[in-house]
């Protein structure tokens, strides 16, 4: 009986919790507040820090004159991601509301907020499909030898784990040209193009591509069971908002840089990982890519998607500070931390990749990729090269998911947190149910991403919608604050938090704000939109409505900027013409002044001048509502 009512009682407390912040010491007891800077610092960390830092940098430097990028990219740092993040961060920790009620501040570009939101509650779709992928990967890693290790049942004849060459001798092509005391002329060599086993694995095994979007198929029923599993996860970690994310923390956002670590002290070890160290940051550095505008571009753009400005997770977090919260420096901590996983990350990459190209007897650069071929292709086929691969596999696919879940959680947060503040009355004593709620609409939102043609569903949202449609947000955002709301207002707001500084503290800040970091994102922008290109998954194209629909997903980010926008103008002038139509109205039912006997003998004290002159003032003087007034926005 008494375990039945601790039951009873815990399921009460876990639906149906009436304030979890009261006994907490918060600042902020209506919404609550991080339990210790550490964990804001490793959540806002685990956030900024994603899968691009370890699949999409790395190439980036390799691509862009290895140590010579670090250059650009450390600049764009300075000039564009530390201004930006520490404007978000400061921007939420003031007003400690999420990214639509922020914009209270400028309640004409509230719409900014819901395209935040919207973005955010796509990119989440499928980002909780990557995870998924993950913990695939994680499961399947616990075989020896690994699955894609070799050319299995599952593979078909244009499976290999070495270049098929062929010969053309007197006309007549010969396979697998190994003849003794023989060479073949270069002119004469056919390289027939074959997939190694962890490409067919990921392909035919794990997502059972499709040939297109045009052929769904049936759903992936194994990675269905580990979406469903994300999803378990992710709601489990933020049953309680910040309050248990916060402590999951510790550990998801720190576990990574432990298996880089292991990742690249095994790595140097291995034959081959100086050649790949060489070609990401090493002596095969080229300082002449500084002169190409498409480095600075990308180096811009990586710094920019890296930390997530634009999203409304920076906001959110830093909406649960205390207010006097020292955020400035908290920005510096971020942004550097960040930069320097990114480059970190590269090294445990490419000293591993350098070891499967000198086993191929290849260069660097032909095993090189980005993105899920980095991720899903290339690094796993280097990993089951080595002695104990399984255990190298288990740790780099447990890394990818923590990093996966952390960015995961703030995004679920991040709509959870609008609902929230919305509708505080409704949802603040059900949180729990809430977030169970959401991901649970994640997770079915998510279903057609892990159907057979569910990569391509992943590629063409990841391309719509995580692109430069995050440049405007942050542009309008730059505007927002500070041309229309005011940057030497907001300067104002920050100092009430932080305490007075010098005016030349905040010369550089100004010149960030209000014209470095602008020019470039409209820069990137209109360069992003003049080289778009449709996008493709490999060598396989969309069709024209896949196209299309990708087209609808930005229309419909953007659509609430100008909807809310003409929407509060016309509330605005309606507000206007109600307040003002009755003592119009009155008017217009009283007496002209020049209602009156024609001639002034007849007039008297009733008609006088001086009278029409007092009355006219009493009714044109407007009658002054001070609720109305302190509460407009205008």
């Amino acid at each position: 009986l008494n375990l039945e009512k601790c039951v009873f009682i815990m399921f009460l407390k876990l639906f149906n919790e009436q304030d979890p912040h009261v006994d907490d010491g918060d600042e902020n007891t209506e919404r609550g507040n991080w339990a210790s800077k550490r964990e804001y610092i490793l959540s806002t960390i685990g956030y900024a820090v994603g899968l691009g830092n370890i699949w999409r940098f790395p190439y980036l430097a390799y691509k862009n004159g290895g140590g010579a990028f670090l250059i650009p990219y450390f600049v764009m740092l300075v000039v564009t991601g530390i201004p930006l993040f520490f404007l978000e961060s400061a921007f939420g920790q003031f007003c400690s509301q999420g990214p639509i009620n922020i914009w209270r501040a400028v309640p004409l570009l509230q719409g900014v907020g819901v395209a935040m939101v919207t973005v955010t509650l796509i990119v989440s779709i499928y980002y909780n499909v990557i995870i998924a992928y993950s913990l695939y990967y994680m499961f399947a890693s616990f075989q020896s030898p690994l699955p894609w290790s070799s050319c299995f049942s599952w593979a078909d004849s244009n499976c290999s784990t070495t270049p098929i060459v062929s010969c053309n001798v007197s006309g007549v092509v010969v396979a697998n040209w190994t003849q003794e005391n023989s060479t073949c002329p270069s002119s004469d060599v056919i390289t027939v193009p074959v997939q190694s086993p962890s490409e067919q694995y990921w392909d035919r095994v794990a997502l059972q591509r499709s040939s297109g979007l045009d052929e769904t198929g049936p759903i992936v029923w194994h990675l269905a069971l580990c979406l469903l599993l994300s999803s378990i996860l992710v709601a489990g970690a933020l049953i309680r908002g910040i309050k248990s994310s916060g402590k999951v923390v510790y550990f998801t956002a720190t576990f990574p840089y432990v298996v880089i670590f292991i990742l690249l002290i095994r790595g140097v070890t291995l034959e081959g990982a100086r050649d790949g160290i060489e070609f990401y940051i090493g002596s095969q550095s080229n300082l002449t890519k500084l002169s190409e505008a498409q480095v600075w571009k990308d180096a811009a753009t990586q710094t920019f998607y890296s930390l997530s400005i634009g999203w409304g997770g920076v906001m959110t977090l830093a909406s649960y500070n205390n207010f006097h919260n020292n955020v400035f420096k908290d920005s510096f901590v971020v942004t550097l931390t960040n930069a320097g996983t990114s480059v970190f990350a590269g090294f445990a990459i490419f000293s591993i990749l350098g070891h499967m190209a000198h086993i191929y007897k290849m260069p660097v650069g032909q095993v090189v990729k980005e993105g899920f071929g980095l991720a899903f292709i290339a690094y796993p086929d280097a990993l089951s090269k080595l002695p104990i691969s399984p255990l190298w596999s288990i740790l780099f696919f447990f890394m990818l998911l923590t990093v996966g879940l952390d960015s995961q959680f703030a995004g679920i947060e991040v709509i959870t947190t609008c609902l929230l503040d919305a509708f505080p009355n409704i949802f603040k004593s059900k949180r729990a149910l809430l977030t169970i709620t959401t991901c649970a609409i994640l997770y079915l939102l998510g279903l057609p991403c892990v159907s057979q043609a569910g990569i391509y569903w992943v590629t063409l949202i990841d391309q719509f919608v995580a692109s430069w449609v995050l440049l405007v947000l942050a542009l309008l955002e730059i505007i927002g604050v500070c041309y229309i709301y005011g940057g030497n207002r907001f300067i104002k707001d920050i100092e009430m938090m932080l305490g007075n500084k010098t005016s030349t503290f905040w010369l550089w800040w100004r010149a960030c704000w209000f014209f470095i970091s602008p020019c470039i994102i409209v820069v990137i922008l209109v360069w992003s939109l003049m080289t778009f290109k449709p996008p493709t998954y490999g060598e396989v194209q969309f069709p024209v409505w896949g196209l299309a629909l990708g087209w609808c997903m930005v229309v419909f980010i953007l659509f609430w900027i100008p909807a809310i926008a003409i929407i509060s103008i016309y509330l605005l002038i309606f507000t206007i013409l109600i307040s003002y139509f009755p003592q119009r109205l009155k008017s217009l039912c009283s007496p002209s002044e020049k209602w009156h006997p024609y001639l002034d003998v007849h007039r008297g004290d009733r008609y006088s001048e001086e009278r029409c002159r007092r009355r006219k003032s009493d009714l044109n003087r407007p009658e002054v509502n001070v609720n109305v007034i302190s509460s407009s926005w205008l």
